[in-house]
C-alpha cells in the first residue's frame, strides 16, 4: 500500500466568515476590532478577545 493518498490527512485552512464578504460587522465597543455580530445587533458588541476578558473579569468578581 505505497500509493497512499496524502490529501486525506490534510487539514483545511480555517476560513474567516468576515473575509467572505458577509454582512457588515459591528465594531467592538472596547477595541474597535470587527466582531462576529452584524451591525444590526442591538446592545454592546464585543470582539472574541474582549468577550473572553469580560468573562474572566465577571467570573473573578463574584
Amino acid at each position: 500500500m505505497d500509493d497512499k493518498d496524502d490529501s486525506y490527512c490534510e487539514t483545511p485552512a480555517p476560513q474567516d466568515a468576515r473575509s467572505e464578504g458577509g454582512p457588515p460587522y459591528a465594531a467592538c465597543v472596547q477595541c474597535q476590532e470587527p466582531t462576529e455580530y452584524p451591525e444590526s445587533t442591538k446592545g454592546i458588541t464585543l470582539c472574541p478577545v474582549c468577550e473572553w476578558r469580560e468573562a474572566e473579569r465577571t467570573a473573578c468578581s463574584g
